[in-house]
């Protein structure tokens, strides 16, 4: 992606919109995601989420990059910004959670852009646990396996602190073809601090074509085939598996 930046020209500021637009099924975009879509003359992202909305928005421009080329997109849209144009830089799920909204107001600030807006989406974590049913109805958190940006020390670190706190936990980038058994040394190191009947589940092309979920324990999780597109719930010491649904109680007396 080649382009000069255009912020030492003399044009009239525009303004950037980050947005999540959910886990891919239309439906699950935030009206407030669709509203600054219609404002933008300019929508920038990675292929895949590009392709997710293109025909919905034929009148817009698009520029897409691929994997690995997040800070040029950020780059992208400020240039443009600077000529007085609204950019949308889209990504999926929430912007916030593992998504665009932090590099691009990283590269806003190095470039001092200040017009930039954050619209929320339904992450990943949201949506596979409303199709699982209630794993993260108490204490939660997020981990990713990915060890591109994060060294493997420390997400085993989180893991085995998660466990030790006894949140519900859940895994995103649980696995790719160079981290083909990730998920299988995650699942191991959870299992120093939780027993291995510990209810679990994942869910597999969340709102798009193809969706399926299971429920297991976590000994038989760690034996699963999982990938990029699937999301892996863990429960905490309550959670339990009823009628094929993940049900992490809240606390109240019936």
């Amino acid at each position: 992606m080649e382009y000069e930046m255009g912020y030492d020209k003399g044009y009239d500021m525009g303004k950037i919109y980050v947005i999540g637009i959910g886990p891919g099924d239309r439906r699950l975009m935030t009206d407030l995601g669709r509203e600054a879509l219609e404002k933008s003359d300019v929508i920038v992202g990675y292929k895949v989420y590009i392709d997710l909305i293109r025909e919905d928005y034929p009148e817009k421009e698009f520029l897409e990059s691929g994997m690995r080329e997040e800070i040029l997109r950020c780059e992208k849209c400020i240039a443009l910004a600077r000529e007085g144009k609204t950019v949308s830089l889209i990504c999926s799920g929430d912007a916030g959670v593992y998504g665009m909204a932090s590099p691009l107001l990283e590269v806003a600030e190095k470039e001092g852009f200040m017009d930039v807006e954050i619209i929320p989406g339904v992450t990943a974590a949201l949506a596979g646990a409303a199709i699982l049913g209630a794993p993260v109805s108490h204490d939660f958190c997020t981990i990713s396996l990915s060890d591109l940006l994060t060294p493997w020390e420390l997400i085993e670190k989180r893991l085995r602190s998660a466990a030790e706190g006894d949140f519900c936990i859940v895994i995103y980038n649980p696995a790719s073809r160079k981290r083909a058994d990730y998920l299988k040394k995650a699942c191991g190191i959870l299992m120093e601090k939780l027993p291995e009947d510990t209810a679990c589940g994942y869910v597999r092309n969340i709102g798009r074509d193809g969706c399926e979920k299971k429920v297991c324990t976590l000994k038989e999780l760690a034996e699963e085939p999982v990938d990029m597109f699937v999301t892996v719930f863990v429960g905490n010491s309550r959670t339990r598996i009823s009628d094929g649904k993940l049900i992490t109680p809240r606390g109240y007396k019936l």
